[in-house]
């Protein structure tokens, strides 16, 4: 289709002069062509990025069209006298975060790792089946094949977004960072609410985590922006928060509780505690000691290793598991194996 030069949508033209009338009067379409000149039965006309015909011999349905206008401009709906039905939608609706319903959920890759296909060729499994009564998602992302990845710039209506690569590597590029880079297991991105961004190039089997608020979040293209591009203000705030990229090879770990040790992803401090992530292994001990959190969420993922989470009884988890668990909850590990590392993720930020 690439010597098309426009696309319209054919609606009913009877009463064709009341109809035109209320497209050109009332909403403010233009004429683009009209036909014949004495007594019209076809024009085209075009408003709001939309090109409509308006056809008499037109037997179709009258059709809906939508308007998106900014909030304080919201009316009622409109009827055209050939039957259209004009909503007129907010053009920047705010995001609804639904409350929380607190659950401990535990999934395993070995019993749950049913894979969706997702957008740009991604494959996507839930971790948090229930959503939380939709105020969270946590999804493990994976991509089979390696090569570039039919992704295009983009951003995400959201309250908070992150990304913690487990697996391969994948190239990203993001608005004012520049040149892309690449995540390699063990390192994260926090992505603030509408920053422009693009995965462009994956190793065949990457994977990585993503949590993000609410659950249901609308993703937006936007073809306006290449990507990669020069860098700008790489210290900008979007939404109030900071893009933050970690980089597992130079981070230090330091002591975390007794027989542990953590790295902090800086996701705190890009979201003035909002939220925090922390990368969690065993140091020294196979056990660690029951404590609760009194936040809305704390959401952990099972990197390597294998463990018995002690929460409400014991379950064996291994690498690819993942768990919610509620406030004032008592929850811990033991029998870790040596090897034993997770991603902890809280809203709001935990303070150690």
């Amino acid at each position: 289709m690439d010597n098309a030069t426009t696309a319209e949508v054919v609606l009913p033209g009877e009463p064709f002069d009341p109809t035109l009338a209320f497209f050109t009067d009332k909403l403010g379409f233009r004429v683009e062509q009209i036909s014949p000149a004495d007594g019209p039965v076809t024009t085209a006309i075009s408003g709001h990025g939309l090109r409509l015909r308006l056809d008499k011999a037109h037997r179709g349905a009258a059709g809906v069209v939508r308007i998106a206008v900014p909030a304080p401009e919201l009316q009622p709906a409109l009827t055209a006298p050939n039957g259209t039905r004009v909503e007129f939608v907010d053009a920047d609706p705010p995001i609804v975060i639904p409350d929380l319903v607190p659950e401990r959920v535990v999934t395993r890759f070995a019993k749950d790792a049913a894979w969706i296909p997702g957008r740009a060729g991604l494959q996507y499994r839930d971790l948090i089946p229930t959503r939380l009564g939709g105020r969270f998602i946590a999804s493990h992302i994976r991509l089979t094949e390696g090569g570039p990845v039919p992704d295009y710039t983009h951003f995400h209506k959201v309250r908070c977004q992150l990304i913690y690569c487990v697996q391969g590597w994948i190239r990203v590029a993001y608005e004012d960072q520049g040149e892309p880079f690449v995540m390699q297991a063990g390192d994260c991105v926090l992505q603030p609410p509408r920053i422009r961004h693009r995965v462009m190039e994956t190793a065949a089997g990457a994977a990585v985590v993503e949590v993000a608020c609410p659950a249901e979040h609308s993703t937006h293209a936007d073809w306006s922006m290449t990507l990669p591009r020069p860098p700008g203000d790489r210290r900008r705030r979007y939404g109030g928060q900071r893009f933050v990229r970690h980089v597992a090879a130079n981070a230090q770990w330091t002591p975390w509780r007794e027989g542990f040790e953590a790295r902090d992803l800086g996701i705190a401090a890009a979201t003035d505690g909002l939220a925090s992530a922390r990368a969690v292994r065993a140091h020294s001990a196979t056990i660690l000691p029951a404590s609760r959190h009194a936040g809305e969420f704390l959401f952990l993922f099972i990197e390597t290793g294998r463990a018995m989470l002690k929460c409400g009884g014991s379950e064996a988890l291994q690498a690819g598991d993942a768990c919610s668990i509620p406030a004032g909850v008592d929850y811990g590990f033991a029998d870790c194996s040596p090897d034993f590392a997770f991603l902890e993720v809280t809203l709001p930020g935990s303070p150690g």
